[in-house]
């Protein structure tokens, strides 16, 4: 690890909680560079939800490229974007009777956010932006802007002026609607809330905690966006494509965001973001808003193939059965130990075991990742377990890598015992 610690930058992070080199991935599988074999847990931070080395979407990067297919093209007209729009359309928006324009903002999710909020400003020609307690989107400047997270944002010096931050569903309590209480601010001309241009959401924040929006205070926001004149802006980089087990993470609320950000996954593990929007809110300029690397070739062919999966209900199907052993195991766990007074909160593959003792959760995922696992801690606190499997991981390798987190907690809570009691002494 030597070189590493020499060269890169201080702010490297995930390198430090899982410390070997990596050289080999297959499916849910990763394997370091001294063939020890570990469960993924982690999947990229999202992005690889169809797997590591997906043979689907390998044979088709490999074709492409012994034909000599157009890498980089920027915004110009090629045959493997054709491709994944035609996809796109037929397979994913048609299906959903859902008319939005497409727009391929560069590699990242921030890219795409940076995008929708530029372009929520300019169409209402407003400048503030509600944003949601510990909401998650991104790192550059606007986007950081309405993050909730302030370990991203103590030393960051950036201007949140236009920027207001409202309590997600549940911050406040079961008892207290907060949909009302947004509600209550807009009404308000002397709240010192500034009707915005947009409101931006996660329907489930992960970096957050997995804190799940209800379908019933989806809706509840989105009629108050419709009321007041405000665009809905669904954040679905981590949790679209079919993390929640629909493809995109709202279906089963039956809103219709006015503009969508998706990244991670979309790109079938390599560098894509992109922007959909009503289609009357496409008031762009041509060359208005630009970038570079907005035409990643490979991603479009990489993409295109993750959309057979979503000729039918077969992953959506998936995604349920595995979901029911995630969900029955971890609460078998919080039962276990009620010492720890964990919880269990999640949706489709997207999961989370909240233990709020403080370093609890990090001394657990540091006990698996010696075991053969890699998972990472989420929520402001890191009081999180964070499970994010590929979607296609075999139920044989889910449950053991489940069997290690039991086995961990049961490590660190005997640790903790001999040194209460001195026998580690």
């Amino acid at each position: 690890m030597r070189i590493f610690e020499q060269v890169e930058s201080q702010v490297r992070s995930y390198c430090r909680a899982f410390p070997t080199i990596f050289d080999t991935a297959q499916g849910a599988r990763l394997f370091d560079d001294q063939g020890n074999e570990f469960i993924d847990f982690f999947a990229g931070a999202g992005t690889l939800n169809y797997g590591h080395n997906n043979p689907k979407i390998n044979d088709a990067l490999i074709e492409y490229i012994k034909k000599k297919g157009v890498i980089h093209g920027l915004d110009l007209a090629t045959t493997a974007k054709r491709d994944f729009l035609e996809a796109f359309y037929s397979i994913i928006l048609q299906p959903r009777h859902m008319e939005y324009k497409v727009q391929f903002t560069g590699p990242t999710g921030t890219n795409a956010v940076e995008t929708s909020l530029k372009l929520a400003r300019m169409v209402k020609r407003r400048s503030n932006i509600i944003a949601f307690t510990n909401g998650f989107h991104g790192l550059t400047m606007g986007s950081m802007a309405v993050t909730g997270n302030a370990y991203y944002r103590d030393e960051s010096f950036i201007n949140r002026a236009n920027v207001s931050f409202m309590p997600f569903d549940g911050y406040l309590g079961p008892e207290v609607n907060t949909a009302e209480y947004l509600k209550r601010f807009l009404d308000d001309y002397s709240s010192g809330v500034d009707l915005p241009a947009a409101i931006i959401l996660e329907t489930v924040q992960a970096e957050g905690g997995i804190n799940i929006a209800s379908d019933e205070w989806l809706r509840e926001v989105e009629q108050i966006c419709r009321a007041y004149d405000i665009l809905l802006i669904i954040d679905d980089i981590q949790v679209g494509n079919g993390r929640t087990g629909t493809f995109f993470s709202f279906e089963s609320s039956g809103i219709s965001p006015d503009i969508i950000t998706m990244s991670k996954s979309i790109g079938g593990g390599l560098p894509l973001a992109m922007v959909l929007m009503r289609p009357e809110l496409d008031q762009w300029r041509p060359g208005e808003h630009t970038g570079t690397f907005r035409g990643n070739n490979l991603a479009f062919v990489a993409a295109t193939q993750i959309f057979d999966y979503w000729q039918g209900t077969d992953i959506t199907e998936a995604v349920a059965y595995r979901e029911n052993i995630v969900r029955e195991m971890l609460t078998a766990i919080a039962e276990k130990y009620p010492q720890l007074e964990a919880t269990v909160r999640g949706k489709g593959m997207i999961y989370g075991l909240r233990i709020p003792s403080p370093n609890f959760c990090s001394e657990v995922s540091k006990e698996a990742f010696s075991r053969g696992l890699v998972i990472e801690l989420a929520g402001a606190n890191d009081d999180v377990l964070k499970l994010l499997p590929p979607l296609i991981i075999e139920e044989e390798l889910l449950k053991k890598g489940i069997d290690i987190i039991d086995q961990s907690i049961e490590v660190v809570l005997s640790k903790i015992e001999n040194l209460v009691t001195g026998k580690g002494v």
